[in-house]
């Protein structure tokens, strides 16, 4: 089939591992030329050294997303480089557990600033090009927790609840400008990547049973997690869940609303006393 990547240039935030790597590894098999970015400059390295193994068209940078300035010369250099810019997947991120008691509001902005400003800031550098290209599409990742709130992770869940919104407000004002710019809500489950652990937390955190906890939940490889984005950027989805516990979440709020809080508080209580059981 004709595909959607094929010479196209296409801009991935957080490729030194994870979804973002296999985000960047997928697009170039399918002939887009990347321009790949993380702040861990290790990672990229590995990812870059991937790419070119196959000759890949790309380009690597070491980019802060929390940096606006940054961000808006970065576009620009990627612009010049390639001479369009087609595609923006604004993957970059974090995790922080904390809840609104134990968190430091630093704790919560550090999150709001990679999860969410980060996104705002690679939209807002890349819309003018994306729109000049005349074939544009945002990919901004949020999450299982943007489609429901969890205790213990307040940070986390705000920022992808804003860009959620941020997002699907995008699109209809793509739409209702005529831009030619396409734009579309991720939503991963549990993914197998470097997430929790490169968690932090409250202090008194077990990040060793968060790891063991996410590694037990993280059901879908970033590989089949890229495929299925690509597919739903390849049909112009508006939303594209990742996982069957992202499917799974999405049709509990859907049925139950507001509901779903009294079932997952329920949970939480069961759970926390099924572990303290385990230690006794």
């Amino acid at each position: 089939m004709a595909d959607a990547f094929g010479g196209k240039v296409a801009v991935i935030t957080g490729a030194g591992s994870g979804i973002g790597r296999a985000l960047s590894l997928a697009l170039a098999r399918s002939g887009a030329r990347v321009a790949i970015s993380d702040v861990d400059a290790a990672g990229l390295v590995d990812t870059e050294k991937q790419l070119r193994g196959f000759g890949a068209d790309i380009r690597s940078d070491r980019l802060d997303v929390t940096d606006q300035q940054a961000f808006m010369e970065y576009a620009g250099l990627v612009r010049d480089h390639f001479g369009a810019v087609n595609q923006v997947y604004n993957n970059a991120g974090i995790a922080f557990a904390g809840g609104v008691e134990n968190s430091e509001v630093a704790d919560i902005e550090r999150v709001m600033n990679v999860n969410f400003w980060g996104v705002v800031h690679g939209t807002k550098a890349f819309l003018p090009h994306l729109i000049e290209s005349g074939d544009g599409h945002v990919v901004n990742i949020s999450s299982l927790f943007g489609l429901l709130a969890a205790p213990g992770q307040v940070g986390y869940v705000a920022a992808k609840f804003a860009v959620r919104g941020f997002t699907e407000a995008l699109r209809q004002e793509m739409m209702i400008a005529g831009h030619p710019v396409k734009v579309t809500a991720v939503h991963p489950g549990g993914v197998r990547t470097s997430l929790a652990q490169n968690a932090t937390g409250f202090a008194g955190f077990d990040k060793a049973a968060s790891i063991e906890i996410f590694n037990k939940s993280s059901i879908t490889s970033p590989e089949k997690a890229a495929r299925t984005i690509l597919r739903g950027v390849r049909r112009n989805k508006a939303r594209v869940l990742v996982g069957p516990d992202a499917m799974a979440v999405d049709a509990l709020v859907r049925l139950t609303g507001p509901g779903y809080q009294n079932l997952l508080t329920r949970y939480q209580v069961w759970s926390a006393g099924r572990r303290a059981l385990s230690k006794v």
